[in-house]
């Protein structure tokens, strides 16, 4: 490994890491902000920098320093006979398969460092002739003589790539690529599938290491839980490697850059993910290893300090990683429609209707905003659904999981595998078919984008108006019913 691919991986590391903390902090924040809302109440209001009369409390985000500095700062309890080495253990099994998911998921397209991405060069000469660089010659320009062409001057260039194939690799001239994920394995989807079922340890653990019933219980919940839904999620992935031909979770962005969304192919799949994985965070309203109404706080009641607030914000840290599972594979990664490595292509089927080419450094840069932004949104459907559904009871949710989503993946796999075999006997005009379709959910994933976009817009610009709504009494509400009883009451 060279100095710059290690540089390069030390970046990588730290805008996944960054990110996944820093949006697991607001996420905290978002919970309060958004339950608030939902339920008509003020909100996170309480922690305040005072500075004289000036008072700054930053929309409630101040909550989320003021709840790391608490952490911190409380008694870092142990029961008198728990397993002192596994009661320390769980909330590190717990939050490192997190982290470790990180490695394979990528985050853009694979950057074509050096000359690829920006370099010196020469306008055309006279007549159109190309003129040459040289940078042995003091940066000059040459003609085709090698001669130094007097009043031209190079200047940096920013240019396009080819839209498939890979980057030019030349060492020597410092061109090589940089793929966007900090280890691009040719397992990663099976590396996804292996450590995720680890995040069972860490709450089996807990609960058995901490000496309570109550601890005890929730982790035989969330043991049960996760090895169910995990079984759902497993499987309704594998219609989606079937249709992609890959476990590389960029390769699978790529062809879905080239064909059509995820979610679009494989529709079935993406609900049944996307239950399983908020299942797997154990949230509500999957949220019964930690019930509070039952169990008090579930496999880590026993928990106090920093060792609490580990398994708290791994939770947290949960939803943003399958958020960016659930991006990556079904919701085009780093992708947007009609943009491609090259620069922007309207097209549909064999037909170009619009084409110009962008410098790649910009289309990198594009594709990561696209691919954080994406995040930031289901992120941010999850905690609506946390806020809009109760809890369910725990027979309702392991029958949800073993009876409705597990028989929902095999169909899935049994229909895609039949729909598969029938398009690949179908012939070439059945193909140029669905490629239209294809570049057709493309234009409609476009404008659905475009009008979320103005609609924000709009509801920023636009002045709200508060005002009250008299609901009315109880009184009211009876004699809308027909009225109340006029018997006495019994004792």
């Amino acid at each position: 490994m060279t100095l710059t691919e290690l540089v390069a991986t030390l970046v990588k590391i730290l805008i996944m890491v960054g990110f996944v903390f820093n949006l697991a902090g607001v996420l905290t924040w978002l919970d309060r902000r958004q339950s608030a809302m939902i339920q008509d109440r003020v909100g996170p209001n309480r922690a305040v920098i005072k500075i004289g009369k000036f008072e700054l409390r930053a929309v409630g985000l101040l909550h989320t320093a003021a709840d790391g500095v608490k952490f911190f700062f409380k008694e870092d309890f142990l029961p008198p006979k728990a397993d002192k080495l596994l009661f320390g253990l769980a909330p590190i099994l717990a939050m490192m398969p997190v982290l470790a998911l990180l490695a394979v998921i990528p985050f853009g397209d694979t950057l074509c460092f050096g000359g690829d991405l920006a370099r010196t060069a020469c306008p055309l000469g006279e007549g159109g002739e190309r003129l040459r660089y040289a940078a042995e010659n003091g940066g000059a320009c040459l003609n085709a003589a090698g001669q130094v062409v007097a009043g031209v001057h190079p200047s940096l260039v920013w240019p396009a790539v080819q839209r498939l194939g890979v980057c030019g690799l030349d060492a020597k001239a410092g061109n090589y690529p940089i793929d966007l994920m900090v280890a691009p394995l040719n397992v990663g989807l099976l590396y996804v599938f292996a450590l995720a079922g680890q995040g069972i340890v860490g709450a089996a653990i807990a609960g058995w290491s901490s000496d309570n019933k109550f601890s005890l219980m929730g982790a035989l919940r969330a043991a049960s839980q996760m090895v169910s839904y995990e079984v759902a999620m497993g499987m309704s992935l594998i219609g989606a490697m079937m249709i992609y031909g890959t476990v590389r979770l960029d390769d699978m962005v790529r062809w879905q850059g080239e064909n059509a969304w995820g979610i679009f192919v494989q529709p079935l799949a993406f609900f049944v993910f996307f239950a399983a994985a908020i299942a797997e965070s154990k949230r509500i309203p999957f949220d019964l290893p930690e019930a509070e109404s039952e169990l008090v706080s579930g496999y880590f009641t026993e928990y106090s300090g920093m060792k609490f607030g580990m398994f708290y914000f791994a939770e947290y840290m949960e939803i943003v990683t399958s958020s960016m599972l659930l991006v990556t594979i079904f919701l085009g990664g780093w992708q947007l429609p009609f943009f491609h490595r090259d620069g922007i292509t309207l097209a549909f089927g064999d037909a170009t209707i619009f084409h110009e080419r962008l410098p790649h450094v910009w289309m990198s840069i594009l594709g990561v905003v696209a691919f954080f932004g994406k995040v930031l949104a289901v992120c941010w459907v999850q905690c609506f659904i946390r806020w809009s559904l109760p809890r369910f009871r725990y027979d309702q949710l392991m029958k949800l999981g073993w009876k409705v989503l597990l028989p929902a993946s095999l169909a899935n796999i049994f229909v895609t595998g039949v729909i598969y075999l029938a398009i690949a006997q179908a012939g070439p005009t059945v193909a140029g078919g669905l490629k239209v379709a294809a570049d057709v959910t493309q234009a409609v994933v476009a404008a659905g984008l475009t009008a979320l976009i103005l609609w924000g817009v709009a509801g920023i610009l636009t002045k709200r108006r508060h005002g009250k709504w008299i609901v009315g009494t109880s009184a009211k509400f009876a004699a809308a019913k027909g009225g109340s009883k006029p018997s006495a009451m019994q004792a």
